[in-house]
């Protein structure tokens, strides 16, 4: 009872900071300050520990990038359009001429063959297609004319002769006028036209694709003759270029009665109908103008098969064209 009481005394003269609270109790439940039953303050003593070598946490492992989707398909585009350079490069040049023959304009662009990279040609391969019906069908699929155009020149003289009673009054003039005709080869004359009893259409293999070399055809067609002009609409007239070369009257032009009765049927609405019609007979009758139009349109024709139907078509097919020809029919 005795160290009871002289414990509590000496914990109320016990004086302390301001403001400092009592420590935390230690390990073993008592304060880190507390005396003990003997009145002794003493610091508890922490349980030994054993040594233990600093652990090192491993560093978080970084999380590898994805490869961004973009890159992947531009990868995969890029690709792509290198295997099949060929095709695109065809597809290209086809849709560019197309194009400027749309807006009239004739480029001589270079000549790619379509050719996919299956259709390659590898040493010791041989192949049995038959390519006849293949070229036939292109043949077929061709659906515009080939015009071939010509300018010409020619001179005529327009006379008016009006008499005012006794007074003879007359005009003539002579001019040289420009022309400018088409002629017209029908390129797909119809499917009856191809039949292999007609003899229109002879496609003959000289040699097989064999050991890495291609193959050779020749092929011959049959076509309509060129079609001049069928009126004289297809016909114009280039009013720029015409003038007069010779100028002739009566004595008593241009007075004042002969001037004004002769002088409206020199419009040019007058000239140019005349113009035209006698244009239009050139075209039909005069040899040194029929002759080149037709020259022209055949040549034209040619050209239009062989280098966009028929030798892209058996350039594909792994053959190359050794001879074309084109005879023309005299029934159209």
């Amino acid at each position: 009872m005795l160290r009871l009481l002289i414990l509590l005394a000496g914990m109320l003269s016990t004086r302390r900071p301001a403001g400092m609270s009592p420590r935390p109790a230690g390990p073993y439940g008592l304060a880190e300050d507390e005396p003990d039953d003997d009145g002794v303050w003493s610091r508890p003593v922490p349980p030994p520990q054993h040594y233990r070598e600093p652990h090192t946490r491993p560093l978080p492992s970084r999380r590898r990038r994805r490869i961004p989707r973009k890159l992947t398909w531009t990868a995969v585009l890029i690709l792509a359009a290198l295997i099949f350079r060929k095709a695109i490069a065809w597809a290209a040049l086809t849709a560019l001429g197309a194009a400027l023959h749309l807006i009239g304009l004739n480029a001589d662009l270079p000549h790619v063959k379509l050719a996919w990279p299956w259709q390659s040609i590898s040493a010791g391969t041989t192949t049995d297609t038959d390519i006849g019906p293949w070229v036939l069908q292109r043949i077929q699929g061709i659906s515009r004319p080939a015009l071939g155009t010509e300018n010409f020149t020619f001179t005529f003289t327009h006379k008016v002769s009006k008499n005012i009673g006794i007074w003879p009054c007359w005009y003539s003039s002579t001019f040289a006028t420009a022309g400018h005709a088409s002629a017209t080869v029908d390129l797909n004359p119809g499917a009856g036209w191809w039949t292999p009893a007609s003899g229109h259409y002879r496609l003959q293999v000289l040699s097989r694709p064999a050991g890495g070399a291609p193959g050779r055809v020749s092929v011959a067609i049959v076509l309509p003759r060129p079609q001049l002009p069928q009126s004289a609409h297809d016909v114009t007239v280039d009013n720029t270029m015409s003038h007069p070369i010779d100028v002739q009257h009566s004595w008593t032009y241009p007075g004042l009665g002969c001037g004004a009765l002769i002088r409206p049927q020199f419009s040019v609405s007058v000239l140019y109908a005349q113009a035209q019609n006698l244009a239009f007979a050139q075209v039909r009758n005069n040899p040194k103008v029929t002759a080149p139009l037709i020259s022209a349109a055949e040549a034209q024709a040619a050209l239009i098969i062989r280098n966009n139907f028929v030798q892209p078509t058996v350039n594909a097919l792994g053959y190359t064209l050794a001879s074309f020809t084109i005879g023309w029919s005299a029934a159209s």
